[in-house]
C-alpha cells in the first residue's frame, strides 16, 4: 500500500495524519492520503503567490509548450494513472462503449493539448484620429480548484490547464474519496513546472471551505453538488473571488415519435449509464412519446440485461460500483420510493449480495413527475422512463426543475428537434446525442446548475480579468 504526500512549492510534504482511500469494488484500502490542515493550505497559497509573478510573466509560447509537456507526461504515465483511477473510483479500465479509466486519462491528454493551443490575443476596438483602445486579458493570481470524485483526473485537468495556460498559479484540493490519481498527477507535473506553480492539499474535511475564504486565492473553480457550490459562493464573498461553478444536473431527454427506436436506444442507454450514471450531464429523465413508449422500454431493457457490472479491474466489465456508500444508499432510497409509487421495474432494482457498492443497471417505467426518482438527481445506474402525449407538455415538464445543465431532443426531423431543444432551459442542448462534450465547445449550466463556462476560448477567458488601455491622441 502506497503512502502519498502533499506537493507544495515543488516539494513532497508529509503530514502528521493520513487517511485511508477505499476501493469501492472490494472495500480494500488502496492507499494512504495526507491529511492537510490550514497551515499547509497557507504554505501552498504562499508558494503559489510567489510563483505567480514569474509564471504570469513567462512568454505565452513557453507556457503553451509546458502545457504540451504535461500532456506528454500524462501519456507516458497513462497505464499507471488508469489503474490507480479504477482502484479508487471504481470505473472499469475499459467500460461500456469505452467509457472508463482509459477514456478518462485519454480525454485528459486531449483536453490538455487542446488547451495548450488556445490563445487570448489583444483586441483592438478603436484606432482612429481620436484614440487608440485595446483590451487585454490578464491572469487573476492564485486559482483554487476543487474537482469531484466522479471524474477526478479529467475534471482536475479542466480546472487546472486553462488556469496555467493564462498565467495563473494553482492550489488544488481533490475529493477525499478519490485523491490519489490527482496526487500522482501533481507529482508528475512538478517535474515540468517551476516550483509553486501547481500545488496540492488533501484532507477529509474543512480545507475546501478554508480555500473559499482564503484572501490569497483570487478565483475558485468547483465541480460538484449544488449545496456545496452555494457554500463556496458564500465563503468566497469575503474577498469577492471570481467563481466558476459547475453543479448538479437532472438532465431530461425528450424522444419524439418519429425516431428509429433500434438506432437511438443504444445511444440513449450510453448517455444515461456512462460512468455508471455518475456524470453531472448524464441523461437522467427520459420522456418518451406514447406511440413508441413500449418499444423504447423493450429496447432499453434488452441492452441493460446484457450489461456486466463488476470490479473495474476485471476483463469484460461494463459498469463498476457506485463510488461510495452514501451514493449507493441514495440510489437504493430513490428506487424504493419509485417502487412504492407504482413504478414498473423492467430490470435491476435489487442490490446484490457481497462486498462492494454495486447496484445493477436499472430501468423504471410508469413513473412521472412528482416521484423522487424523476424530480431528484439520482447520480447512479437507474433511469426513469416517463410517458408523454403532447410534446409541448414534455418540454414544460423537462424545464420544471431547479437544475439547468443539459438536455436533449431525439428525432428524425432535425429542424423540429432543434427548435424544441432550444426551448429547453439548460446550458447545453443536444439533438440526437447527450452528454457529449468537447474541448472546443463551451459548457456550463444555468439555474442551480451553476454559472460560468468551461472549454474553448470562452472557458479560457474565465481565468482572466479585462484591462482596457486607452491612448488619447
Amino acid at each position: 500500500m502506497e503512502k502519498f504526500n502533499l506537493i507544495i512549492d515543488g516539494k513532497s510534504v508529509a503530514t502528521e495524519r493520513y487517511f485511508e482511500v477505499i476501493n469501492p469494488a472490494t472495500l480494500e484500502v488502496v492507499g494512504l492520503c495526507p491529511s492537510a490542515d490550514n497551515s499547509h493550505l497557507d504554505q501552498a497559497v504562499a508558494a503559489a503567490q510567489r510563483a505567480f509573478g514569474p509564471w504570469s510573466a513567462t512568454d505565452d509560447a513557453v507556457r503553451a509548450q509546458k502545457i504540451n509537456e504535461l500532456a506528454d507526461a500524462l501519456e507516458q504515465n497513462m497505464e499507471e494513472l488508469m489503474r490507480l483511477l479504477t482502484m479508487e473510483m471504481g470505473k472499469p479500465l475499459g467500460g461500456y462503449q469505452g467509457i472508463g479509466s482509459g477514456m478518462e486519462v485519454g480525454g485528459s491528454i486531449a483536453w490538455t493539448r487542446a488547451t495548450a493551443a488556445l490563445t487570448l490575443p489583444v483586441e483592438i476596438i478603436q484606432d482612429n484620429e481620436d484614440a487608440y483602445i485595446e483590451v487585454h486579458r490578464k491572469p487573476l493570481g492564485v486559482v483554487g480548484s476543487i474537482p469531484p470524485w466522479n471524474w477526478p483526473l479529467m475534471i482536475a485537468i479542466w480546472h487546472v490547464m486553462p488556469a496555467l495556460r493564462t498565467g495563473n498559479t494553482v492550489v488544488i484540493k481533490p475529493s477525499s474519496l478519490t485523491p490519489l490519481t490527482t496526487l500522482r498527477f501533481v507529482e508528475i507535473a512538478n517535474r515540468i513546472l517551476p516550483p509553486g506553480v501547481f500545488n496540492i492539499v488533501t484532507a477529509e474535511k474543512g480545507i475546501g471551505s478554508a480555500m473559499a475564504r482564503h484572501p490569497g486565492i483570487s478565483k475558485m473553480v468547483f465541480t460538484g453538488s449544488t449545496p456545496t457550490g452555494k457554500n463556496i459562493m458564500e465563503n468566497a464573498s469575503c474577498n469577492l473571488k471570481r467563481l466558476t461553478l459547475e453543479l448538479g444536473g437532472n438532465d431530461a431527454g425528450i424522444v419524439l415519435p418519429d425516431v428509429d427506436v433500434a438506432v437511438v436506444a443504444p445511444q440513449i442507454f450510453a448517455s444515461a449509464f456512462n460512468n455508471n450514471g455518475q456524470t453531472c450531464a448524464a441523461l437522467k429523465r427520459l420522456y418518451v412519446h406514447e406511440e413508441i413508449y413500449e418499444r423504447m422500454c423493450a429496447a432499453l431493457t434488452e441492452i441493460a440485461r446484457g450489461v456486466v457490472t463488476g470490479n473495474g479491474l476485471d476483463a469484460g466489465v461494463d459498469l463498476g460500483p457506485l463510488q461510495n456508500k452514501d451514493q449507493l444508499d441514495l440510489v437504493v432510497e430513490l428506487a424504493e420510493d419509485a417502487r412504492r409509487a407504482g413504478g414498473k421495474f423492467l430490470c435491476g432494482g435489487v442490490k446484490p449480495e457481497g462486498p462492494g457498492y454495486f447496484y445493477p443497471a436499472t430501468l423504471v417505467a410508469e413513473v412521472s413527475d412528482g416521484v423522487r426518482l424523476v424530480d431528484e438527481e439520482q447520480f447512479g445506474p437507474i433511469l426513469p422512463i416517463i410517458r408523454y402525449s403532447d410534446v409541448n407538455d414534455a418540454v414544460r415538464r423537462a424545464n420544471n426543475s431547479v437544475f439547468g445543465l443539459g438536455g436533449s431532443v431525439w428525432g428524425r426531423d432535425i429542424q423540429q428537434a432543434k427548435a424544441l431543444a432550444m426551448q429547453l432551459e439548460c446550458g447545453t442542448a443536444w439533438v440526437n446525442t447527450h452528454a457529449t462534450i468537447q474541448p472546443n465547445a463551451p459548457f456550463g449550466g444555468v439555474k442551480e446548475s451553476g454559472f460560468g463556462v468551461e472549454f474553448a476560448r470562452d472557458g479560457l477567458a474565465e481565468y482572466t480579468s479585462i484591462q482596457t488601455v486607452k491612448i488619447q491622441k
